[in-house]
């Protein structure tokens, strides 16, 4: 297994620059993905670790090589794109061996190799057929397969699920899955679906604008995003942002919010703490109660119902608090009226604070 390595790695195209300076550290056998918004320079890094884009600075190292030279069919590192990218008048099995019979391997060898391959990816019983004869699924695999075949040092996915239906998409999301458990081969994935990076990544790297924002686990960048917009971009629904003032001290401060209402939020270091000082509030939808009218607890703010989307297991309640648009999710079905007022609370420590101009995480346990 081999690692991969970027260093302050740039991409420019005459005078602007779309990457800018990336640093990344790719594990062997590690699977990672590459997120983002559209034009934040995904798909260009992983266009240039497989050297289909030229590096303007920096350095690509792929194992104890640096890649910056090498020719892409000399890396060792197979892509499978968005579009499949197959020969139409081939069948399956010829699609699939078609590399290795470029490189001239005997037909015996490229035979077992495309019927191990097909073994994996269930289609062993598609090989004669065309690509016109298979689902999208069914040649998004044979694509994958094309890759296996050639026992890389390094997978590269470019948005391999975005033309299929949300379906196929959750199956093949657990194919891939379950073909790097099974090959163990470092693997770099780029997307834009946040679903799909939560769920398959080892690490996530969120990109905005040709930056690294952020590097994690999931479960760090979902507990702990770096800045408002990772916070705002991971999670589905995202998080919640809303405007507000700090206030209180920080063994016990609160936001304050355009509409009077006050949340507590958890204690802070005083290196961070404010009095006065304007923050983001970000609220995370599954951790935002609707208050039961029954109790004897007041809740902490109001928020005025615009509409309630029923999904059977849950529901998601588009919702103004203040002058902000949030929506919180629910289990079950709620039965809320266009326009009416309905009470919320949230515990301190699902709470989020980010300065309100820069973004920057502003909570900070204080030691105990």
């Amino acid at each position: 297994m081999t690692n991969v390595k970027l260093e302050k790695v740039v991409k420019a195209y005459g005078g602007m620059q779309v990457v800018h300076g990336v640093d990344l550290e790719v594990n062997a056998g590690e699977f990672v993905v590459l997120v983002g918004p559209s034009g934040c320079g995904k798909s260009t890094i992983l266009r240039m670790i497989a050297g289909l884009e030229e590096i303007s600075g920096g350095r690509v190292s792929i194992g104890d090589r640096v890649v910056n030279r090498i020719a892409p069919k000399d890396r060792d590192v197979a892509m499978v794109f968005q579009n499949y990218a197959l020969y139409p008048h081939l069948s399956v099995e010829q699609n699939i061996a078609f590399g290795l019979r470029l490189r001239g391997m005997a037909k015996d060898k490229r035979h077992e190799l495309v019927m191990d391959a097909a073994g994996i990816l269930g289609l062993t019983d598609y090989l004669d057929r065309r690509p016109a004869d298979l689902s999208g699924g069914q040649r998004q695999r044979v694509a994958m397969g094309r890759a296996i075949v050639r026992d890389p040092s390094v997978f590269l996915f470019d948005e391999p699920l975005s033309n299929l239906d949300a379906k196929l998409r959750n199956k093949m999301r657990a194919e891939i899955k379950r073909l790097h458990s099974r090959l163990g081969t470092t693997s770099i994935y780029v997307t834009h679906d946040q679903v799909e990076a939560m769920t398959l990544a080892d690490r996530i790297a969120i990109l905005k604008d040709g930056r690294v924002e952020q590097v994690g686990t999931p479960l760090e960048i979902f507990g702990n995003p770096a800045n408002a917009f990772v916070a705002g971009f991971m999670g589905s629904p995202p998080m919640n942002l809303v405007l507000g003032t700090i206030s209180g001290t920080a063994a016990a401060p609160v936001v304050k919010l355009a509409d009077g209402s006050a949340l507590p939020v958890p204690a802070m270091a005083l290196d961070t703490f404010e009095d006065g000082s304007r923050v983001q509030l970000g609220l995370r939808p599954e951790t935002i109660q609707l208050a039961d009218p029954n109790d004897t607890v007041a809740p902490l703010a109001q928020i005025r119902v615009d509409l309630v989307e029923p999904l059977g297991m849950e529901s998601l309640v588009h919702a103004e608090l203040g002058d902000t648009s949030i929506v919180v999710k629910v289990p079950g079905v709620v039965q809320l009226v266009q326009g009416s007022q309905v009470g919320i609370t949230v515990a301190p420590e699902h709470c989020h604070l980010f300065a309100a101009k820069s973004g920057a995480r502003l909570h900070t346990a204080v030691a105990a």
